[in-house]
């Protein structure tokens, strides 16, 4: 394969959505051995997901490694460079479809011995522990905003080498103290590509995929990445 941004991308957020929701699998399906194993197993994987993520993108090709179309977007409000904002985000959502299929297809077995439909939708994408429009989306907002200002701060002020540990430690940080309401998509392909993977597969006892709810982890990313740019 040939390095590229779009191939960086793509590859880039399988990865962290292969390992992101590869250990949700492992903590709420039934009979892994991570089974209730609880929030800090998670969050500690989606930060280091986070970090291998980003060495990977840059490895096949994009140096800028957003994985994330709400960075992608928020820095091309910064820059004012719209060039690449279509196949950043067309390469991330593919990447994150892809990363879904091969976590059910990993757990398969698993979500079959399941029984709870909500157990298995959460694997997937997020939700909110109290459903309450204004607070999650603000919740999304606030998370991404953050992990806006963190990443801006880290790579402005360090090499690419230390950078990737950097902002997964961010993930890391802000998963154990933001994360606990809704779930911290902070990254809208992160939701919506596996929640359309949840939607098409043939998922054994599958519920809901929670359309209602799809558009939160959407849009006040988007919005809380493009707010923090004002800081900037």
């Amino acid at each position: 394969m040939t390095p590229s941004p779009f191939l960086g991308e793509l590859i880039g957020t399988f990865l962290l959505i292969f390992l992101g929701e590869g250990v949700v699998a492992n903590v709420l399906l039934k009979g892994t051995k991570g089974e209730n194993s609880g929030l800090i197993m998670i969050t500690t994987a989606w930060g280091l997901a986070v970090t291998m993520g980003v060495f990977v993108a840059q490895k096949f090709g994009s140096p800028d490694a957003h994985l994330n179309p709400a960075l992608t977007i928020a820095f091309a409000f910064k820059s004012g460079d719209w060039s690449n904002v279509a196949s950043f985000i067309s390469a991330q959502f593919i990447g994150a479809f892809l990363g879904a299929v091969c976590t059910w297809l990993f757990y398969y077995p698993h979500f079959a011995a399941t029984e709870d439909k909500g157990l298995k939708l959460a694997v997937f994408s997020t939700g909110p522990a109290i459903r309450h429009t204004p607070s999650n989306f603000f919740g999304e907002l606030a998370g991404t905003f953050v992990l806006f200002l963190g990443v801006s701060a880290i790579y402005s002020e360090t090499g690419t080498g230390v950078g990737p540990y950097l902002v997964g430690m961010l993930v890391w940080v802000i998963g154990n103290a933001l994360g606990g309401t809704t779930g911290y998509a902070i990254n809208p392909a992160r939701d919506l590509g596996p929640r359309i993977a949840h939607a098409i597969l043939p998922i054994a006892g599958k519920g809901s995929s929670d359309w209602s709810y799809s558009w939160i982890p959407v849009v006040a990313p988007i919005v809380g990445a493009v707010l923090a740019t004002l800081l900037f």
